[in-house]
């Protein structure tokens, strides 16, 4: 590099002070000469790269005037002297989904697929669907049964609601008309005391309906650490992460890399539209509201197709196998010599021959 490239004005170096104290280290060091005020400049080494020269002789600046100040041009060249554009700032925060990955239960979910894996000795592959396999047996299974035992109770007990209803309605009106109630007042005095008498109902048979939903309020948690710890060991620079990428089969031999086949998303789809076809199939009577969250659990499963396509092979391969299971785990419960063993109560939708029933509602419902 020549020494004209390295000299520049007093003026520029008053221009630019502030940003080069902050690129530069702030290494300047003021002289006068003739009652002038000069500029030394030491340039600051951070590394051989940005080394302009190998000389550490301080460099004498002479001033310009304006008019050759407005006439200079910076070099858009990278040997130029012109100053590294600032990168911009981003903050050290994590978000959201970064925390998720970085907790607790999910380091521990990783511990437990690794212990499984080296303890079985399976493959990968076979690791993480007998794994699934065994959580959703083992755990899901059971709180599906008692979803059902719940739901049946409150089925069951609506005939009951019904009648003390009708005499609550009959003991309002005529307590209204000894004490002068409004007609507004007749109703709100029925709907308290018809909310006490449900909620008594619930707690004497032990069905209240926030129990329904244990399902879905532990499968969701442990869906998301499973999923999580999966992508984790599938990204990271453990030992794990080279088994994944040699522990597929088939069309997926890397499961760390997404499936570009798009034949385990699909599937996947699939599957999830299935299961939801089967709950919508056994309504007898649907609601305006149970329509539109069918419709949205049909949405949701489309949008999984994509994002199975982009994710590792690893969750995509555990995402199908949990819906697989999970939709064996439906018709499971749909047996009546099943829901007689776990002492399920009998609904309005039960059948004795439900898988045929299901496949000829579904046979009238697409297929004709």
């Amino acid at each position: 590099m020549s020494v004209g490239k390295i000299i520049l004005s007093a003026g520029v170096c008053r221009m630019l002070r502030q940003s080069m104290t902050r690129h530069l280290g702030g290494a300047y060091r003021h002289t006068y000469k003739g009652g002038r005020k000069m500029v030394m400049v030491k340039p600051r080494i951070l590394s051989i790269a940005h080394a302009p020269f190998s000389c550490e002789h301080s460099v004498l600046l002479k001033p310009v005037s304006v008019a050759t100040l407005s006439r200079l041009r910076w070099p858009a060249h990278s040997g130029s002297l012109a100053l590294p554009p600032r990168r911009a700032l981003s903050s050290d925060r994590p978000g959201w989904y970064e925390s998720m990955a970085d907790s607790t239960p999910v380091h521990l979910t990783e511990q437990l697929l690794v212990t499984i894996q080296h303890s079985t000795g399976l493959p990968w592959w076979a690791s993480i669907v007998c794994t699934t396999l065994a959580l959703r047996t083992v755990i899901t299974l059971p709180l599906g049964a008692y979803q059902m035992v719940v739901i049946g109770k409150i089925e069951a007990l609506q005939m009951e609601i019904a009648e003390l209803a009708k005499r609550l309605r009959f003991e309002v009106s005529v307590r209204g008309k000894q004490l002068g109630w409004s007609e507004k007042a007749c109703r709100h005095q029925f709907k308290k005391n018809l909310r006490r008498i449900v909620s008594e109902l619930y707690v004497r048979d032990n069905c209240h309906p926030f129990k329904a939903s244990l399902l879905v309020w532990v499968q969701l948690p442990m869906w998301v650490c499973l999923s999580l710890a999966l992508r984790n060991l599938s990204l990271g620079q453990a030992d794990s992460t080279q088994a994944l990428a040699v522990g597929g089969a088939l069309w997926f031999l890397d499961l760390t890399l997404p499936d570009s086949t798009w034949i385990m998303p699909v599937c996947l789809g699939l599957a999830n539209l299935l299961i939801v076809e089967i709950f919508a199939l056994r309504r007898l009577e649907a609601s305006k509201f149970q329509k539109y969250v069918t419709n949205f659990i049909r949405g949701i499963s489309l949008v999984l197709i994509p994002l199975a396509a982009t994710v590792p092979s690893s969750m995509a391969l555990y995402w199908l196998s949990s819906s697989c299971v999970g939709l064996f785990h439906n018709l499971v419960l749909r047996s009546p010599r099943f829901r007689r063993l776990c002492r399920i109560p009998p609904t309005r939708s039960d059948s004795d021959t439900p898988y045929r029933d299901i496949a000829a509602a579904f046979v009238t419902k697409y297929l004709k």
